[in-house]
C-alpha cells in the first residue's frame, strides 16, 4: 500500500488531538471513514468536519476497552464500508504516579485502553484487512514507548507493550505472507488533551508532577497535530516499521540508545 488516497480507514480515539487530524487529512484524501470515541461530542464534531470533505463516514461510540464491543464494531463498519482496508489504534490516556503511590484500579484502567484498546483493534480488524486483499494495522505508541520517565510507569509498561506487540504483529504478517503490514507509531510532544485529561495520584498530582510542571508539559506539546498526522501518514505509505514524530521523538529515540545507567541518571537529577 504506497497511497492510503481512497482506502476505507477504521480510527479509534477519533474524537480529538491525533485521532481527529488523522480523520481530517483522510477525508481531504478522499478516505471513506469509520469512527470511534468514547466522548458522544467529540466524535460528532469530527464526523461532521470529515462529512463536509465529500466522504462517507459511519461512526460509533466505543471503549475499546471493550472487547466484545471493538469486535462488533469492526463487523459493523465493514458491512457498512463494503471492506476495510486500514485501522489506527489510536485511542489512548495517561496517568501519573510513582508505583507507590499509584492506584491499581487506575493502572488496570490504562492498561485496558492503552495495551488491550490496541490488541483488541488489531485482532477485530485483522481478518478484514486481510480479506481486503490490501491492508495496514497502525497503532499508536509513544516516545514513552521508547525511554522510561518516572511517575509514568504505568504509562511506560503501556506503550512499550504496543511496540513489542506491533514489532512481533509485522513479523508475523510477513511470514504468513499476508497482504497486511504494521507499523508502531513513537509520536513526541504533540499538542493534545492528554494532559489535561490525564488521571493521578493524589501525592504526584496529573502527570505525576505539580500545577506548574502541567503547564510545562502543556507547553512542551508544540507538535500541531495536523502535521503529526501527515507525518503518520507517509510513514504508513513508506510501510515504515517504526515512524518517529516530532523532532523530540528522535531526541529519545537516541536517549534510548545510551547506557541505561547513564540515561536513567540524568533523569534521576533532572527529577530531584
Amino acid at each position: 500500500m504506497t497511497r492510503l488516497d481512497g482506502q476505507v480507514v477504521a480510527l479509534t480515539g477519533a474524537g480529538s488531538g491525533i485521532g481527529q487530524a488523522l480523520a481530517a487529512a483522510l477525508a481531504s484524501r478522499g478516505c471513506p471513514l469509520a469512527l470511534s470515541d468514547i466522548n458522544e461530542t467529540r466524535l460528532a464534531e469530527t464526523v461532521v468536519q470529515c462529512e463536509g470533505r465529500g466522504v462517507k463516514v459511519t461512526s460509533a461510540v466505543l471503549d475499546v476497552a471493550d472487547r466484545e464491543a471493538v469486535f462488533a464494531w469492526a463487523d459493523q463498519s465493514a458491512d457498512a464500508h463494503g471492506h476495510i482496508n486500514v485501522v489506527f489504534n489510536n485511542a489512548g490516556v495517561a496517568l501519573g504516579a510513582s508505583v507507590e503511590a499509584m492506584d491499581i484500579e487506575d493502572f488496570v484502567w490504562l492498561m485496558d485502553i492503552n495495551f488491550w484498546g490496541v490488541v483488541h483493534g488489531t485482532q477485530a480488524f485483522l481478518p478484514h484487512l486481510i480479506a481486503s486483499g490490501e491492508g495496514h494495522v497502525v497503532n499508536i505508541s509513544s516516545v514513552f514507548g521508547l525511554v522510561s520517565i518516572p511517575t509514568q510507569s504505568a504509562y511506560n509498561a503501556s506503550k512499550f507493550a504496543v511496540r513489542g506487540f506491533t514489532d512481533a504483529l509485522r513479523m508475523e504478517l510477513e511470514i504468513a505472507g499476508h497482504p497486511v503490514s504494521a507499523t508502531t507509531i513513537h509520536p513526541g510532544g504533540v499538542a493534545t488533551n492528554i494532559a489535561k485529561d490525564a488521571r493521578s495520584s493524589d501525592e504526584d498530582g496529573p502527570l505525576g508532577v505539580d500545577e506548574d510542571g502541567i503547564d510545562q508539559a502543556e507547553r512542551l506539546l508544540r507538535l500541531p497535530p495536523a502535521k503529526a498526522a501527515r507525518k503518520i501518514i507517509r510513514s504508513v505509505e513508506r510501510n515504515r516499521r517504526r515512524a518517529l514524530v516530532g523532532p523530540d521523538a528522535v531526541v529519545f529515540d537516541a536517549v534510548s540508545r545510551l547506557p541505561a545507567g547513564l540515561y536513567q541518571r540524568l533523569l534521576i537529577r533532572a527529577r530531584r
